[in-house]
């Protein structure tokens, strides 16, 4: 049995010894941005010229395949374990996700906690990431065993903390306050939290509609002590590039979402250069 744990150990190191940064996307409840996030910071880091993985443990949503248009890749395998799926032209993005194993798109993970758990410590473990700057890990929605699984087994490397998202209103901010109580009890450093969308700009006359309210996820950081990165509003083009698998940072500059996304990306850079 001791054998059996020093040679995950070991396997565990190999494959994360590369990476130099890990950033968790949390966040209380779901559908909140969570994987949106996770993918424009990816994309955000990869153009201030950083290599990037993205690591999708939304078991029951992947969706990011879809959003970096690789949905009908696959994972192969190595001496070392999976193999990620390199995105775009320049296959500068390395991406994981359950996506890759399933027989069909539509197939749904009906599966109970112990195997999830399994999943999660195999992702871990058995990806060969290669040289990493950032690992960008997306969670599901909530405080489950899947989070716990995915910290504790992170827990043993270069883990620069957690980004939580929220949307504005009472009811999202209620559960994200839930989500600063979990980071805190497992030890977890949150780098800051992020409120998504934030007021619609119109892209006609560029005025701005708070359709969810504002000022709730700055409200609740200011409350809990921990940094505020920033507001994303909604966009139809940030939606567009989502649905389209489109590189929203290098195509949409001029976008009232461009500087925010930017701006978080440029606070995590900050942090890890602080942390190095």
């Amino acid at each position: 049995m001791r054998g059996d744990n020093m040679e995950e150990t070991a396997a565990d190191r190999a494959n994360l010894a590369g990476v130099r940064h890990i950033v968790l996307v949390l966040s209380g409840k779901g559908g909140v941005g969570k994987s949106t996030l996770s993918t424009e910071l990816a994309l955000a880091l990869r153009h201030a010229g950083k290599r990037v993985g993205i690591l999708d443990v939304d078991l029951c949503g992947p969706s990011i395949p879809r959003m970096l248009r690789v949905q009908d890749s696959a994972v192969h395998q190595c001496d070392s374990g999976w193999v990620p799926v390199f995105v775009g032209q320049d296959k500068a993005i390395a991406l994981m996700s359950i996506g890759f194993l399933l027989e069909r798109p539509d197939d749904a993970v009906v599966w109970r906690g112990p195997k999830k758990n399994a999943l999660i410590k195999q992702f871990v473990t058995d990806v060969a990431w290669g040289e990493l700057d950032f690992l960008i890990v997306d969670t599901p929605p909530g405080t489950s065993d899947e989070h716990i699984s995915t910290v504790e087994a992170l827990r043993p490397h270069q883990l620069l903390g957690a980004v939580l998202v929220t949307t504005p209103q009472a009811v999202s901010v209620g559960d994200v306050r839930r989500e600063l109580t979990f980071c805190r009890k497992a030890g977890l450093h949150i780098l800051g939290i992020v409120e998504n969308m934030s007021g619609f700009v119109c892209p006609h006359c560029s005025e701005c509609t708070n359709i969810f309210s504002k000022g709730g996820g700055e409200e609740l950081a200011k409350h809990a002590g921990v940094p505020f990165l920033g507001c994303v509003p909604l966009d139809p083009q940030l939606s567009q590039s989502l649905e389209e698998g489109r590189d929203f940072i290098q195509e949409f500059p001029k976008s009232s979402a461009f500087p925010a996304l930017t701006h978080i990306a440029q606070q995590i850079l900050d942090t890890s250069q602080r942390s190095s």
